[in-house]
């Protein structure tokens, strides 16, 4: 196919695409800029509108909240629940947030989703910027402008980008500590010290990643440092990266949180957040979260789209050229921990995020050495994965859009259906032997892909936001600060939205009670309850008003998979 037809497909002038990257790259402010440019264009859409996501985002952002609500900067919990399963670095960083927030007089800023996903937008911003100055230890300017925009575009770091938890941040940690150890084992052998901006990234990274996610930054380097190590049968390289001062620097920031919540919860937070979370994840699936040995290979596919298939196309230059140094560090960088990883019964799809970086740097050196060839056997069926995805999605939507509301959201169409014609652009040209111009091109359809889907389409299907729709029931009551019980639906998003007294009744009787209990009350009942409730409202009560239903609302639980009724009964003196 010609690079005519390849225009045709739905791009611009193909000489303008091919120019793009040379022209950001021309130097690193410039490079910089367009990749901060290319961050607020995929992570700003959705910010706002998008719904708290059940569950792992609001139990965060509740903790957070209840942080501020009683001044405790050193426990954390949700509701009255002790919530000892991670550090908590991510937690200082929303509550600060959010009390910049109210200092800069946003209404209601502690029930504001969006101040509290501030640190994952910062960091993914951060983990994109980090990743091009990782790569231009391997790379020149513009192969490590090519490599951070593969990583950035991907849709795994655009969702976590809008999720209130650790996820974006530990990945720009990790990103830190990875360029600077890739630095250290590139100069071995020199005299030349590392610079200290290095030592800052791999020690600060390292520090600020223990306090967000505890072992999880020193997993990621220590694996690629260990493997190296014994391949090369020495470690003196290491000494580059001046252990012992950096370990005291860490073990200065981390210690005093880790010993003053072990004195306030009397050790119960290691034996839940080490004992029960982090090895009940290696020894089981936690919450449900059970997959086979390969199924992060085959999500890798989807999460990090545009770049996953070129990606897979390079794993062959990865194996003929596995004792260069480069690429060797790059596999040492990848492969135990995925391994590790597909081992694992417990799989969520963001654990291997903090891997991608290393993926993007070693397409774009395949890209350099001509491996990403068109010609070798299969390789357009692997780059078709680049055009299957955003039309799988665009499809997914449309389906579900009319299954759950009966509606489609063609305001999204424009870019969903953009998108796609920029990916078969981007397979077109691979396959007319424009390997480059296929990437650049697969980063422009996630321009339009991200926004499409986080801005837009998530806006035109209600039936997902239960739990706002719940909450403005709640405000819409004419008395004001009611007290709240949830009988049956106990999604944390709820709990954030409505505020940390929320009741939750065990039983009809108890709910009964609760609306009784006096003063303004407001009930919202599950379906599957429903009886139960008006069997007791039914009894005698001694008297007390009969409760008016005063909404509804039908949806569908994304957490529990199935679709959801509530009606909601209030006693309004």
């Amino acid at each position: 196919m010609t690079s005519l037809s390849a225009g045709r497909a739905g791009t611009a002038d193909p000489d303008l695409i091919d120019r793009l990257p040379g022209l950001a790259a021309l130097t690193h402010a410039r490079a910089c800029a367009a990749l901060l440019l290319l961050a607020l264009v995929l992570f700003l859409p959705g910010q706002i509108a998008l719904q708290p996501m059940d569950r792992d985002e609001p139990r965060f952002a509740q903790a957070s909240k209840q942080m501020l609500e009683t001044g405790d900067l050193v426990d954390i919990r949700f509701q009255g629940e002790a919530r000892h399963k991670k550090p908590v670095g991510i937690y200082w960083l929303q509550a600060a947030s959010v009390a910049a927030g109210e200092a800069l007089g946003v209404p209601a800023a502690r029930n504001a989703i969006a101040l509290y996903r501030i640190p994952s937008l910062l960091g993914a911003c951060a983990a994109l910027l980090l990743s091009y100055w990782a790569a231009l230890a391997f790379l020149n300017r513009r192969g490590a402008l090519l490599a951070a925009a593969l990583f950035g575009a991907c849709l795994m770091l655009s969702a976590e980008a809008r999720l209130a938890k650790t996820d974006a941040v530990l990945t720009a940690c990790a990103v830190a500590s990875f360029g600077a150890l890739a630095r250290a084992w590139l100069s071995r052998g020199t005299l030349v010290p590392l610079p200290r901006s290095a030592l800052v990234a791999f020690w600060g990274g390292m520090a600020l990643g223990i306090l967000v996610k505890g072992p999880m930054v020193p997993l990621f380097v220590g694996l690629p440092a260990l493997v190296l190590s014994v391949w090369v049968r020495d470690a003196h390289w290491l000494a580059r990266l001046r252990p012992l001062p950096g370990l005291a620097v860490v073990a200065l920031a981390v210690a005093p949180w880790f010993l003053a919540i072990a004195w306030k919860s009397g050790g119960a937070f290691f034996t839940e957040a080490v004992g029960n979370d982090m090895l009940g994840k290696v020894g089981g699936a936690k919450e449900k979260h059970w997959g086979p040995p390969g199924a992060y290979t085959l999500a890798f596919f989807a999460t990090f789209w545009p770049a996953a298939a070129f990606a897979a196309l390079s794993l062959p230059f990865a194996w003929h050229r596995r004792t260069d140094d480069a690429v060797a560090f790059l596999i040492a960088a990848v492969l135990p921990a995925w391994l590790i990883f597909e081992a694992v019964p417990t799989k969520l799809p963001h654990y291997v995020l903090p891997l991608m970086p290393a993926f993007a740097i070693l397409t774009v050196l395949a890209l350099r050495a001509g491996a990403l060839d068109p010609a070798r056997r299969g390789a357009g069926a692997v780059a078709a994965l680049v055009w299957v995805i955003p039309v799988g999605i665009t499809l997914g939507l449309a389906a579900a859009g009319w299954q759950l509301d009966h509606r489609i959201p063609w305001a999204s169409l424009p870019l969903l259906l953009g998108a796609c014609g920029l990916a078969l652009a981007s397979w077109s040209a691979f396959r007319a032997a424009a390997p480059e111009r296929a990437l650049v091109l697969a980063v422009l359809a996630s321009l339009l892909l991200a926004p499409g889907l986080f801005g837009l389409a998530q806006r035109e299907i209600p039936a997902l936001k239960v739990s706002p729709r719940l909450a403005a029931i709640r405000d819409a009551l004419p008395c004001r600060a009611p007290q709240v019980a949830s009988l049956g639906y106990r999604e944390p998003s709820l709990v954030f939205l409505i505020g940390t007294d929320l009741a939750t009744p065990p039983s009809g009787a108890a709910a009964a009670d609760f609306l009784q209990a006096g003063g303004c009350r407001l009930l919202f009942v599950e379906d599957r309850l429903a009886a139960e409730f008006a069997a007791e409202v039914a009894g005698p009560r001694g008297g007390a008003p009969a409760p008016a239903e005063v909404g509804r609302v039908d949806g569908f639980n994304i957490n529990g998979g199935r679709r959801i009724g509530l009606t909601a009964y209030a006693v309004v003196p």
